[in-house]
């Protein structure tokens, strides 16, 4: 039947809603483009047929049959290809520039390249912000506090702050320390809110 296999890879989509992102299914991917081949080259063939007038209602109907399991393919091909970027995205906001290896093991090659082109991107238009640039991945909450309570889940050794004092993150060490100072090291793991 037509169009099974663009439904499998929406449904291989929506497996992951938990906020992962599930491993690119290049073979489901190139089987819906085979599909796709498929029915252009069987549409044209008959398409041919019909001009030459030699062709009945049935194959008209089949011609269209065929065109519409050719469009239905390409858009759910379409929304998992674009799904997949969107969630990309997301994942640039919430980890910042470097995805955790088992996340982009996940991605296929493209998507990689589209990864680094979005990050140059996003990286130009911070740096293009005010005299020294603005990082919009900070605060992506508006902050209750100033100060934030937190653990250091490994030995990170010490750390300047703003206003020229020093820590030492040694781990399972607790710090109050100022939101915007540590939410990239909460991101990256080695800081842990304590709510």
């Amino acid at each position: 039947m037509f169009g099974e296999k663009g439904l499998e890879l929406i449904q291989d989509f929506h497996r992951n809603r938990d906020g992962t992102l599930g491993p690119y299914n290049e073979e489901k991917v190139r089987q819906v483009l085979e599909e796709i081949q498929a029915l252009v080259e069987a549409n044209q063939k008959d398409v041919s047929r019909a001009v030459k007038q030699t062709s009945s209602r049935t194959d008209m109907a089949a011609i269209e049959v065929r065109h519409f399991g050719m469009v239905r393919n390409q858009r759910c091909l379409m929304a998992y290809l674009y799904n997949r970027l969107q969630k990309i995205r997301t994942l640039r906001w919430e980890f910042g520039s470097v995805i955790p290896t088992d996340i982009k093991s996940n991605m296929s090659e493209m998507e990689g390249q589209w990864f680094m082109k979005y990050n140059r991107s996003l990286a130009f238009y911070m740096g293009s912000l005010g005299e020294n640039g603005l990082d919009l991945t900070q605060n992506i909450k508006p902050p209750d506090s100033l100060l934030i309570e937190v653990r250091c889940l490994e030995e990170r050794g010490e750390m300047q702050l703003d206003n020229g004092s020093t820590i030492l993150l040694k781990k399972n060490s607790i710090h109050f320390l100022p939101r915007s100072q540590c939410e990239s090291l909460i991101r990256e793991g080695v800081l842990e809110h304590i709510t």
